[in-house]
């Protein structure tokens, strides 16, 4: 036990965006005493993927670069996923309204994100960045597989190669938005919200634990290769 809940660790919870892992979310925040919970996204992203499903998203005025992921990640969501692009953000906020807990959207604004991301990558990332982001459209389901389990046994290596094929979308991506989040995250134990679990991506676990190190944040970090691991109760209808 803690003398002051500010003393508590926050809890970064590592998901992969296009995997379900409703049921082994729902098991770990079942076991905690949570005074809050945040998730990694801003208000419009918030919005739209909140909205009721009888209601069309607006993805006009979206950057090319952003509908491009968006069509990814549903097409991953629906071939390995299991469930929706975004689904354990849903169960963040379905447990947060079950137990009656604030939920804190600590994201940059996506659109804003991109802007900057494209006016300051330079000509050949940009290119790459694009071309890859297409072929990733096409790319058959059992090589997506393949590179996922890659991935959760050496997070490290992958975010070690997008640094060397992308140092500019590393530090808008990553290393940016994780300061920003993290500085959220410590203004809201400041307001006394000391007992956080934060769903993020799982790429950002690493640079997110080491922005709250540097505020002197506790931190405890469980990562998307263990979370698919566990097994718990599927997800409450909304």
């Amino acid at each position: 036990m803690y003398a002051r809940t500010t003393e508590s660790p926050v809890l970064l919870l590592g998901a992969a965006h296009v995997i379900d892992l409703s049921g082994p979310l729902r098991s770990v925040l079942a076991g905690r005493v949570l005074d809050g919970l945040a998730v990694e996204l801003d208000p419009e992203r918030a919005g739209s993927l909140f909205a009721p499903s009888s209601h069309p998203r607006d993805h006009s005025g979206l950057p090319l670069l952003t509908r491009v992921w968006g069509l990814i990640q549903r097409r991953l969501g629906s071939e390995l996923g299991g469930g929706e692009a975004g689904a354990e953000m849903k169960v963040a906020a379905l447990v947060a309204r079950e137990r009656q807990l604030p939920l804190f959207l600590i994201d940059d604004p996506l659109r804003l994100t991109v802007m900057r991301l494209v006016q300051s990558m330079p000509y050949k990332e940009r290119v790459q960045l694009l071309f890859g982001a297409f072929v990733a459209l096409f790319l058959p389901t059992r090589l997506v597989t393949r590179e996922m389990d890659r991935y959760a046994a050496s997070p490290e290596e992958y975010t070690d190669q997008l640094r060397l094929a992308s140092p500019t979308l590393a530090r808008v991506l990553l290393d940016e938005r994780n300061e920003h989040m993290a500085e959220r995250l410590t203004h809201l134990r400041r307001q006394g919200y000391g007992r956080i679990a934060a769903v993020v991506g799982d790429a950002h676990l690493p640079g997110l634990a080491a922005a709250l190190g540097r505020r002197g944040v506790a931190v405890e970090s469980i990562p998307f290769a263990k979370l698919r691991e566990l097994r718990g109760p599927p997800s409450a209808p909304s």
